[in-house]
């Protein structure tokens, strides 16, 4: 099946012409009829597999059809007719890139809004009027307390990345948004794992849907070639800079697991002559966007990051994602890796693990069900029977770089009332 296959309308077929799309992925060979039909739509995908494409083509074609019909009536409908919700700024702007590329020979407007920036270009443009808002929960929710959105014609409501949602806290955010919208509506839930509280979240909002599940859950893609490091802490920076020589990595996505470690390593690559930005919460929005600018169009050749990252970066020729410190939710591992090994390309993963984390690999093994093969031709390689002995207590400059994330501490993280040690608890059954 092509795209030429699937019905779409004319512009739509020349918008992904130009992108040189010609064969729809799995997920938009399944998602896309059932959008169009009208159904609700339960999507189950790993990260990199073509889910934006998968509900902004039948969402955009939906539109048309519907601006010819109150053309042919003789009515108008200029509210916003399509809400799309996601957790990050930077996956908001990815999504509204999308809209305008496939969008491109439309007539259809779009709104992004966010928080951390003001807010009086974002109003500007929805007092313009806009027919698609892609936002995040707080600003959305604000800018409706103060009168900019409304959302009584809303037809279509996409929730994307729900499970991220629901680690990031904004699950009651959602839930206060949905309330505010029509009961009949259209409704596209999208999430890349399914825990109980994601599953149950689905259940309340969705009215028959049709379920698209493109591959099993946490596993990861055969275009993504892992390899595994075993490295003392200490050599890890070294090894990094020895793996980066390499000219064969073209692009790197480098994670750590805290915002000063991302600014550690960083600022170590900058001092070795590597052009590197780091991207984590504690950045303006202005330089997260100017790093991942950079990072997309070659000016950097790294970019390190925090797992906020993770699933809002959408590179489809990036060569590398280096996990300089292993996730403690083995989840969070997937999706890391998953920005390599786009849209019909190869990737290559590399993860380091010192004995601190090999707990955590035992778990990431269990969860994509099989081995990671270990390269030992490394000038840093670590017996991998080493084990783990932990710091006396006076030996906290020790620690200051991985943030705390220790074993135990990472127990008390597990143990406490907040959500996020919560819903990892949780997601750890799947």
């Amino acid at each position: 099946m092509t795209f030429n296959d699937m019905g779409l309308i004319s512009p739509i077929q020349k918008a992904l012409q130009d992108e040189g799309y010609t064969v729809p992925t799995p997920i938009q060979a399944q998602a896309i009829p059932e959008i169009l039909s009208g159904s609700d739509l339960l999507g189950c995908a790993q990260t990199g597999t073509g889910k934006t494409a998968a509900f902004a083509i039948p969402i955009l074609q939906l539109l048309e059809q519907h601006r010819l019909e109150e053309y042919k009536n003789g009515t108008k409908n200029n509210g916003i007719k399509v809400l799309i919700l996601t957790p990050t700024r930077e996956l908001a702007i990815q999504i509204g890139e999308s809209f305008v590329a496939y969008g491109k020979h439309l007539k259809n407007k779009h709104a992004v809004i966010f928080g951390g920036v003001n807010q009086f270009s974002q109003v500007q443009n929805l007092q313009r009027g806009t027919d698609i808002v892609i936002a995040t929960p707080g600003r959305l929710l604000d800018l409706m307390t103060q009168g900019y959105v409304n959302l009584n014609g809303l037809t279509t409501f996409v929730l994307d990345e729900a499970d991220r949602m629901l680690d990031m806290g904004f699950v009651h955010d959602v839930k206060r948004i949905i309330t505010k919208i029509p009961a009949k509506r259209q409704t596209l839930f999208f999430s890349a794992t399914m825990p109980n509280d994601i599953q149950q979240l689905a259940n309340s909002i969705l009215t028959n849907p049709a379920i698209v599940q493109v591959s099993p859950v946490s596993s990861t893609a055969d275009t993504i070639q892992q390899k595994l490091f075993y490295v003392d802490k200490n050599n890890k920076k070294d090894l990094l800079f020895h793996l980066l020589k390499d000219p064969a990595i073209n692009s790197a996505l480098v994670f750590t697991r805290t915002k000063h470690g991302a600014n550690k390593v960083a600022e170590h690559l900058v001092r070795m002559g590597i052009e590197t930005q780091a991207i984590h919460g504690n950045k303006s929005q202005n330089a997260r966007q100017e790093a991942l600018n950079n990072f997309k169009s070659g000016r950097n050749r790294v970019l390190v990051a925090t797992d906020i990252a993770s699933r809002g970066i959408d590179i489809d020729e990036l060569s590398h994602v280096i996990n300089f410190e292993l996730p403690n939710i083995p989840e969070t591992y997937v999706h890391r890796i998953g920005r390599t090994g786009r849209a019909g390309f190869n990737g290559i993963a590399f993860s380091f693990c010192d004995p601190e984390e090999k707990e955590f690999l035992r778990d990431i093994h269990k969860v994509i069900g099989k081995q990671i093969p270990v390269d030992k031709d490394h000038p840093y390689a670590m017996d991998e029977s080493t084990p783990y002995v932990a710091p006396p207590p006076s030996s906290q400059g020790n620690q200051s770089f991985r943030g705390g994330y220790g074993r135990n501490n990472n127990n008390n993280n597990r143990n406490s009332n907040n959500s996020n040690a919560n819903n990892s608890n949780s997601r750890r059954r799947y």
